[in-house]
């Protein structure tokens, strides 16, 4: 059977508040390396050590981003583990939960068709506490619009064959996408890929004027993770294609 019912890839995209914790204005600066060794430092001797490990969390995933080859799954696993941490140490912090659904996201990427499928059930758990706990964590919309543009993607006969061969998948598809971005954006319009995935979106629900729109405001945006220059990049390439349509 080759079924391969989605990949979720959940990039970050997170506007950090300099000066916060140690390490945060290297993140902001995209010096990982240099926040890296900060955070960990700050983890092991620092009493607020699970605000540190979301953090190396979020800055394994942005590392995975940007790594070549078999390096992604290992900043991505790395990024899972930490984000346990987080969240074994303190279950009340959203962003041990949402960094935890970005990671196992891009884990997706390494499973077959079944531990895709199980992944898809604990990530939308872990984006549902993450919102539970902080009804304005814009990075948890934006993985959740992600989550839901991927699921949209399925077919009936997709859905029919997990259902009896690896598990049932959540319901939800493009709607749900579009409103979790919407939400995303009212709360960080400044961030790059909030407006990528939206034009994502649009472009699956065939809403061309829409999505260049929203690749359009995603490529004017500063960059606020590594990650964010190809982003733009990309968006620039679907502004092109779309308008040869």
């Amino acid at each position: 059977m080759t079924l391969l019912l989605f990949m979720l890839v959940l990039t970050g995209g997170v506007t950090p508040a300099p000066g916060a914790y140690a390490g945060d204005e290297e993140f902001a600066r995209l010096r990982y390396d240099v926040a890296g060794t900060q955070y960990d430092s700050a983890c092991a001797t620092g009493p607020d050590s699970a605000q540190y490990l979301w953090r190396l969390a979020r800055l394994h995933v942005c590392m995975g981003d940007m790594a070549p080859g078999e390096g992604k799954e290992r900043e991505y696993r790395l990024a899972v583990a930490y984000a346990e941490r987080c969240v074994r140490a303190d279950s009340t912090i959203a962003a041990g939960h949402t960094w935890k659904a970005a990671a196992l996201g891009n884990i997706a990427m390494f499973e077959g068709s079944k531990g895709k499928v199980r992944l898809c059930t604990e990530i939308r758990n872990e984006l549902m506490r993450a919102l539970s706990l902080d009804t304005l964590d814009d990075v948890a919309y934006s993985i959740m619009g992600s989550f839901y543009l991927a699921l949209g993607k399925v077919s009936w006969i997709e859905r029919q064959l997990a259902a009896v061969f690896l598990g049932s998948l959540p319901e939800g598809g493009f709607p749900e996408a579009e409103a979790a971005l919407h939400r995303a954006i009212a709360i960080a319009p400044g961030v790059v890929r909030h407006w990528y995935e939206l034009a994502m979106v649009y472009r699956e629900e065939g809403k061309t004027a829409e999505a260049v729109e929203a690749f359009t405001a995603a490529t004017r945006l500063p960059s606020l993770v590594a990650s964010d220059d190809r982003t733009k990049a990309r968006a620039q390439r679907w502004i092109e294609s779309l308008k040869e349509e």
